[in-house]
């Protein structure tokens, strides 16, 4: 089967009523998880540009609560996990500053829950792979931005000596 053009769909979808509009959008919603949450934060967000920001970082919290620690192996399979979560919420969001603060905000929990200590390369690939990100992204904003972004940064590559 062969998928349309991403131009070919707003054409169709500019045919249809405001009816028919929202009644496919909300059985896209129904399709997946993640559908449903882009929707909502979308229709949301308008109001409260922080809450995508809040919500997710205190989803993150709970999984580093309940993650595993105790063993090397067991906090980098939580910590992979727990950025693969990270990596979905992103996806939501073209807010570049957001996704500044949830990647600067993983890398955070991770030097709080003690990640870092077990000098695992793969634990420590992750983190310096989301510090890379963030360098990325910081790069890409206004100066007034990049230089309290910066600090934040400097502090989390603190611990990062090779």
């Amino acid at each position: 089967m062969k998928i349309a053009s991403l131009s070919e769909i707003k054409k169709e979808l500019s045919y249809l009523n405001e009816q028919e509009l929202m009644s496919m959008i909300l059985e896209l919603s129904k399709f997946s998880r993640e559908n449903k949450a882009f929707l909502y934060f979308k229709l949301f967000e308008r109001n409260n540009p922080r809450l995508f920001v809040e919500m997710v970082q205190e989803e993150l919290e709970m999984e580093f609560m309940k993650a595993n620690t105790k063993h090397y192996h067991y906090a980098k399979k939580s910590a992979q996990a727990i950025r693969r979560k990270l990596n979905k919420n992103l996806k939501l969001t073209k807010d570049k500053t957001a996704q500044i603060e949830l990647i600067i905000y993983f890398c955070q929990q991770m030097k709080l829950y003690g990640y870092l200590n077990f000098h695992h390369p793969v634990i420590d690939n992750l983190y310096k792979v989301q510090i890379g990100k963030v360098e990325k992204l910081i790069s890409g904003l206004h100066e007034d931005l990049q230089y309290d972004f910066q600090l934040m940064l400097e502090e989390l590559k603190a611990p990062m000596v090779n």
